[in-house]
């Protein structure tokens, strides 16, 4: 009956005169119980509509009901919907797997590898498993623990594996450092859907474990005739040029044949130590020139921004490991190598490729490149005297001289030079090949003593907790918080690594506009080294061992530059190559300001941004020698101004104690990356214009780091093969050839 009508009916039946006649009280009977049975079905339906928008209702518990909706949803699916493969094993990725150092302990030695009862070596993600590892991750999954349990694991979970960890220091109120662990379990599909498993991205996430790469021994030649075979020459032996050529000598169906201008490792060290005791320049071997490219005489960090957890990146990492680099780096969020075990990697990976049945020719510059139509034929090279350490002779180098000259043909170049061959880039530039500018930074190695890092980084209670088992550092580390623990009336038990830092802003002011500045390539326990290339000329470097056990840490401080910055205009006449001439100038004022033999201008960092010269230094960790000098001049003022407000405004309020007194500015760090960039088809990866010539890496300006650099050599090598060869050579869809990678400064 219409709601209206019955109200109406009610009004005329509320009339005293109609309540005497019984026909009319039976009538008004029934439209009273119907208008109830709709206001009681209103009532329900406004009462259920309250408890869903009432804003008077706490925000927490209309959240909490709704949450407890979802969760006992999610149980009713799970319980009801019959699952196609119960017993089917399948992993599943937990991140954010909290753990205090407190709780692992001071005797935590992952660099020292864990044996089973059988003598067998446990694997690196199984030694970082160690039961407070293990309990944080019951305590994520609510698994309680079992007496039967396995190797620490109850019996549901079938493995499990630490594919990351990373150390946490970020000072919060009140709060410690901590590891936090992305950990991988294996586990039945039943036993996921008993514990509620749910996929949520960056939290919770089911892994695809098909391997998408073979190892680079896994040849798949069918080729009998070596003299069939294409034949690629890769000029440069960094990490571009050495994971492009063994990707080539792998697929069993070309030969690779690389060309690097410097010395193999052992050769190379002497140069440097020519350098370091009798200041003499090898223009051809030095930091920057030789085998394994400039990342071998750094700290070898394996960080890259392309993808940690990558296929690409992963191949790469365990590439390393397979040639002698230690197991952590493939954990560790923050891996690096480390100059000394670089060498000993670099000597497996020369010995492994000849083996494969590529070439390398040491001592073997690139002079001109042979193009002609359009098309690249091969290169002719300048070459010297090699000293290098065979099987033959494995205890002590020899020397091999070669002819002063050699042309060397191939269906195909690959151009891996780094970027501190300006030589190669000036070549390139009157051959025709297209170059394109592109941004880049310039500045200062900053140097801090590394307790002051510590302190900062870690705070005053746990400063004292960093050893680098090297008794004469940390004596002085532990020397100055001894001194502040009675500040502090906190003890702990567990270890830290020693402390680094990044800093970043877009908001450097220059006088005019903003520009970036930024920390790059930290070193913890590390030195600062030149890497000049040229007589007349001085840049820098950092640099760490595998222990990172120094008195000092250091980093660049940059500033960014554009391709058509102002301050670059008076070096237009240069074309492309304006950037590269900006590049020298400062680095040959540099070389004057230290007394052009080599030693390094340094000032104060208070004494910079003040603009006056320091009256005296503190100790340097640069072998060659420092000198105060006037660096607030040395480059223009747009850049002085924009780095000196990143310092004070930014920096040091991300980092309060940055702006220390005996902090070290030392000149001048030019060469953070390449100044321009090859023209490279996006398809083909084949230079502009120039048929069959491939560049690569970061001195091409496709890559910044070890890591990027090899993978690029590794998409390169693809691109190689795609064209040269009928097979897909073993790389499989990992390293898709239709976009570059890496990425700009």
């Amino acid at each position: 009956m219409n709601v209206i009508a019955a109200v109406y009916l009610l009004m005329i039946c509320s009339v005293r005169g109609f309540q005497q006649n019984p026909s009319i009280t039976s009538t008004r009977r029934q439209i009273l119980q119907t208008s109830n049975q709709h206001s009681s079905r209103t009532r329900q339906t406004s009462l259920f509509s309250s408890t869903q928008t009432n804003d008077s209702e706490p925000k927490n518990k209309r959240r909490s009901n709704e949450q407890y909706s979802k969760k006992k949803k999610r149980r009713r699916e799970l319980g009801g919907k019959e699952l196609k493969n119960p017993d089917e094993v399948i992993t599943w990725r937990c991140y954010g797997i909290d753990v205090y150092p407190d709780d692992l302990g001071p005797s935590l030695d992952i660099d020292k590898r864990k044996e089973k009862r059988d003598g067998s070596n446990i694997p690196s993600e199984r030694s970082y498993l160690t039961p407070p590892v293990i309990s944080s991750l019951l305590s994520r999954l609510r698994i309680k623990s079992s007496e039967e349990a396995t190797d620490g694991l109850p019996p549901i979970l079938k493995d499990a594996r630490v594919v990351r960890r990373s150390l946490d220091a970020r000072r919060r109120k009140g709060s410690d450092p901590k590891y936090t662990y992305v950990i991988d379990i294996d586990l039945t599909r039943q036993a996921a859907r008993n514990l509620g498993l749910t996929q949520q991205s960056g939290k919770m996430e089911i892994v695809d474990n098909k391997k998408l790469i073979g190892h680079v021994d896994d040849i798949a030649s069918n080729l009998e005739d070596s003299k069939a075979k294409p034949r690629i020459i890769i000029v440069g032996a960094g990490p571009a040029g050495l994971f492009c050529a063994l990707s080539l000598a792998s697929s069993g169906m070309c030969t690779p044949i690389l060309l690097e201008r410097g010395q193999p490792v052992e050769g190379r060290g002497k140069s440097i130590g020519a350098l370091i005791h009798r200041r003499n320049v090898d223009p051809e071997s030095n930091f920057s020139f030789g085998e394994g490219g400039a990342g071998t005489w750094s700290d070898g960090k394996l960080t890259t921004r392309i993808g940690r957890n990558s296929e690409s990146v992963r191949y790469v990492l365990e590439t390393l490991v397979k040639y002698g680099a230690p197991e952590r780096i493939l954990v560790e969020g923050a891996p690096h190598l480390g100059t000394d075990n670089m060498v000993r990697l670099l000597r497996n990976m020369r010995e492994d490729l000849r083996n494969l049945g590529g070439e390398i020719h040491f001592g073997t510059k690139a002079s001109k490149y042979l193009i002609e139509d359009g098309k690249i034929s091969g290169v002719e090279a300048e070459c010297v005297e090699v000293i290098e350490r065979t099987k033959s002779n494995p205890t002590d180098s020899e020397a091999r001289k070669h002819e002063s000259s050699k042309t060397f043909y191939g269906d195909a170049v690959v151009l891996a030079t780094g970027h501190s061959a300006r030589d190669v880039y000036e070549e390139l530039y009157k051959s025709g090949v297209e170059l394109e500018p592109k941004g880049f930074a310039v500045g200062f190695r900053i140097e801090h003593p590394q307790w002051l890092i510590n302190e900062i980084q870690y705070g005053r209670d746990w400063g004292g907790r960093v050893f680098t088992k090297r008794p004469s550092t940390d004596a002085v580390n532990t020397e100055h918080f001894e001194r502040l623990s009675e500040d502090t009336g906190k003890s702990h038990q567990g270890n830290l690594p020693v402390a680094s830092y990044r800093l970043a802003t877009d908001k450097a002011f220059d006088g005019k506009h903003n520009r970036g500045a930024y920390s790059f390539c930290m070193c913890p326990g590390g030195q600062i080294v030149p890497s000049s290339t040229e007589e007349g000329e001085l840049c820098i470097n950092g640099m760490s061992f595998s222990n990172r056990d120094s008195l000092w840490a250091n980093s660049a401080l940059v500033v960014t530059v554009a391709q058509d910055d102002p301050i670059l205009d008076k070096y237009r006449s240069h074309g492309c190559l304006a950037g590269l001439e900006f590049q020298r100038d400062i680095e040959r004022k540099a070389y004057q300001l230290g007394g052009m033999n080599m030693t390094v201008p340094v000032q104060r960092l208070t004494d910079y941004v003040n603009g006056v010269v320091s009256s005296s230094i503190p100790a340097s960790s640069y072998r060659l020698g420092a000198v105060s000098a006037p660096l607030h001049e040395i480059y223009p003022k747009p850049l002085y101004n924009a780095l000196s407000h990143a310092i004070t405004e930014h920096f040091e309020k991300q980092m309060p104690g940055f702006l220390f007194e005996d902090a070290l500015l030392h000149g001048v760090e030019t060469r953070t990356s390449s100044p321009l960039r090859l023209v490279r088809n996006q398809t083909t990866l084949q230079a502009g214009g120039v048929e069959n010539l491939y560049p690569a890496g970061e001195g091409a300006g496709f890559a910044g780091g070890i890591v990027s650099a090899a993978v690029d050599g590794l998409v390169v090598a693809k691109a190689v093969k795609a064209k040269f060869l009928t097979v897909d050579g073993g790389d499989g869809d990992a390293f898709k050839s239709s976009k570059s990678i890496g990425f700009d400064y």
